[in-house]
C-alpha cells in the first residue's frame, strides 16, 4: 500500500505544483478536469459502450409510447413495465465500470485530502497533539516524550486520559515553515510531519499510524507506524480548510465533485462516450 500511495502522491502533487501560490480554486479545477478525463477513459473500455446506447434508447422510446398513448392504460403499463427493465439493463451495463472506477477514485480523494481538507498551522497558533494507545497499553504507566524541531514548541505537559488510551500535548508554532516531532516511546523514536504556515496551497498530514491496508489508504500522507510499539496513531488537530465563492464556504469535496461531473458531462461527447 506504501508504494501505491508514493505513486498516487507524487502524480497529485506534480499536478498542484504550479498552483501551490495561487486560489486554490485553480489546482482544484484542474484535478477535476483530469479526473473527469480519466474517469471517461476508462468508463470507455470498460463497459459496454453499444448495450448503453441500446438500454438509453429503450427508455426514450418508452418515454415517447407514454406520451402518445397516455389515455391507453394497457399500453400504459407495458410501457412502464418496459421502462423498468430497460432502466435494469442500463445499471448491470454501468456496474462492471463504476467497479473499476472506484479504487482510483478512492486514492484520488485521500490524496487530494491533504491537500484541501486542513490548513497548516499559523505562527502564534496552539493546537492539539494527540497520541493513540493500543487498548491493553496503559497511558500512566508508559514513559513518553514528546519533542519538538525549531518553529515548534509544546505549550503544556502531557496530559494522559486512561479512558481513552491517549496521551495529549498541547502544541504551539513560533515560525513558519515545515516542522516534525519526535516521539520517544520505551526506546523507539518515531517522527510525525508539521504543517505551519506556507503558501495557499499547502500540504497537510494530520495523522499518522499504522494498521489495515484501509487506514493506510486512508491517510496517505506518511508512512504507516512501525509495529512493536504501544502507539497506534499520532494526530495533529489542524484547522479546516474551506473553499470560498460568493461570500459562500464550500466543503471542497462537494466541489470537486460538481466540477468533475460537469466535466465529465462536457467531454463525454468530445471523446465519444456514451454514459
Amino acid at each position: 500500500m506504501g508504494i501505491v500511495n508514493l505513486v498516487f502522491g507524487r502524480v497529485v502533487d506534480i499536478v498542484l505544483l504550479p498552483f501551490r501560490g495561487a486560489s486554490p480554486w485553480f489546482g482544484l479545477a484542474t484535478v477535476s478536469l483530469l479526473t473527469a478525463l480519466l474517469m471517461l477513459e476508462v468508463y470507455k473500455l470498460t463497459s459496454n459502450q453499444a448495450a448503453i446506447r441500446r438500454a438509453k434508447d429503450r427508455i426514450k422510446a418508452h418515454l415517447l409510447e407514454l406520451r402518445l398513448f397516455q389515455d391507453s392504460m394497457r399500453v400504459t403499463l407495458r410501457a412502464q413495465a418496459a421502462i423498468l427493465k430497460a432502466n435494469l439493463s442500463y445499471l448491470t451495463a454501468n456496474l462492471k465500470p463504476l467497479l473499476v472506477m472506484i479504487v482510483p477514485l478512492f486514492l484520488i480523494l485521500a490524496q487530494l485530502g491533504l491537500w484541501f481538507d486542513r490548513a497548516p498551522l499559523r505562527p502564534g497558533e496552539e493546537t492539539l497533539v494527540k497520541v493513540g494507545l493500543e487498548e491493553n497499553a496503559d497511558p500512566v504507566s508508559i514513559p513518553m516524550e514528546l519533542e519538538t524541531s525549531s518553529g515548534l514548541e509544546i505549550a503544556s505537559p502531557a496530559v494522559r486520559i486512561p479512558d481513552e488510551h491517549e496521551v495529549a500535548w498541547r502544541l504551539k508554532a513560533t515560525a513558519a515553515g515545515p516542522g516534525r516531532l519526535t516521539l520517544r516511546v520505551g526506546g523507539l523514536t518515531l517522527v510525525k510531519s508539521v504543517a505551519v504556515g506556507g503558501k495557499s496551497l499547502t500540504k497537510v498530514s494530520p495523522l499518522a499510524s499504522r494498521g489495515s491496508l484501509w487506514k493506510q489508504a486512508l491517510y496517505p500522507g506518511e508512512r504507516a507506524l512501525p509495529a512493536g510499539t504501544p502507539v497506534r496513531s499520532i494526530e495533529i488537530l489542524y484547522p479546516a480548510k474551506n473553499l470560498s465563492i460568493f461570500g459562500l464556504r464550500v466543503h471542497w469535496l462537494v466541489a470537486y465533485l460538481i466540477l468533475s461531473i460537469a466535466f465529465g458531462l462536457a467531454f463525454k461527447g468530445v471523446l465519444k462516450v456514451e454514459v
